[in-house]
């Protein structure tokens, strides 16, 4: 018999493509795929469990289909459908408090795969240049999407710890971009004008949602000789780019806004439609994050096919031109910033 695998959040455009992906593995003979919803996309050969992870009921699908490895990948920053902001924490929190409860009583779960992110870290003023996974955060996230991940991974520890026969494998994710990323910066990357915090020009990671799929199924394998696929591994792609350069790239100009205003900025950008643009995602639009992927690398024994400046271009290309070309843009900015008044040396991070 192979592998059984069951994958949450599978409504979502990722997961329906690790679904399909992961069903293609020798090792692996079934895969259950569970949501709230039906998803609008085909899932291949795998059984589809309409089920919210917010219930216990959850537990009956890991004993009824005898799961050996559970992936989570419903922990997201935007909702599906008409779900509020409060139906996502929901869902990242509750749903896996219940999931780990499931996991913890099941005689059958022997891995465990837990999608995160690097907004655990945080953005502050004072953050060092690059975070590590043993890395503490100056200060821990105060809202939206940032701290659920940080409660999430806190009762994934405490499953851990509970279960340590049970390989536990959490990956915190840079930003996801690519021609279907579903994410606040992809939706505020996708704005007309991008507005930002005066004098701050932040540096950003991606990694592309071809990676991001590749590392989940890795992390879902038994490991390869020389790797270990247990414990937290940041995932990033190489290098990094500042906010400046991703808007000269899009062909999008900026509309600098006073620090003061940020708040009003995030309400702003609420109204337009991005979901979950707390006051954490004004700060990583202020100081920025980078992460260093060492252990992606040498534990993890993965490599990236993109870069953070690939994985930009291309959804830059599935997003079609901005208001202006990109190349009259740069110069424009170039122009700018060599004015005497104009601040070039302001930037932070």
């Amino acid at each position: 018999m192979g592998k059984v695998v069951l994958v949450t959040g599978v409504a979502r455009q990722l997961g329906g493509r690790f679904v399909r992906r992961v069903q293609r593995d020798p090792e692996v003979d079934r895969v259950i795929a569970v949501d709230a919803v039906p998803p609008e996309h085909h899932l291949g050969g795998a059984d589809f469990v309409q089920a919210d992870i917010r219930q216990p009921a959850i537990a009956k699908v890991l004993a009824e289909y005898g799961v050996d490895t559970v992936v989570h990948m419903d922990v997201t920053a935007t909702a599906l459908g008409r779900g509020g902001r409060g139906s996502v924490k929901e869902t990242n929190v509750i749903g896996t408090m219940q999931l780990l409860g499931a996991c913890q009583k099941s005689a059958t779960v022997k891995r465990l795969v837990v999608k995160s992110s690097t907004s655990v870290y945080g953005s502050a003023p004072r953050d060092p240049a690059v975070f590590t996974e043993t890395t503490p955060p100056k200060s821990l996230p105060s809202g939206g999407f940032a701290k659920d991940t940080v409660e999430v991974e806190g009762y994934v520890r405490g499953f851990a710890r509970r279960r340590p026969d049970v390989a536990v494998c959490v990956l915190r994710f840079a930003n996801i971009l690519g021609p279907a990323a579903e994410s606040p910066l992809a939706e505020y990357f996708s704005l007309p004008v991008l507005p930002t915090v005066f004098g701050y020009d932040p540096r950003l990671q991606f990694v592309h949602e071809d990676d991001a799929v590749e590392v989940l199924r890795l992390g879902s394998h038994e490991p390869r000789r020389g790797t270990l696929n247990s414990g937290t591994f940041n995932i990033a792609g190489d290098g990094q780019l500042l906010l400046s350069q991703c808007s000269r790239r899009l062909g999008r100009p900026t509309v600098p806004v006073l620090l003061p205003a940020v708040t009003w900025v995030g309400s702003a950008l609420r109204t337009l439609g991005v979901t979950d643009f707390s006051p954490e995602q004004i700060r990583l639009l202020t100081h920025g994050r980078v992460v260093a992927t060492r252990q992606m690398r040498e534990t993890l024994g993965f490599r990236p096919k993109y870069t953070t400046a690939e994985t930009f271009a291309d959804f830059v290309r599935s997003r079609g031109p901005g208001l202006l070309p990109p190349g009259a843009l740069a110069g424009a900015v170039d122009r700018i910033a060599a004015l005497p008044l104009a601040g070039g040396n302001r930037c932070a991070n």
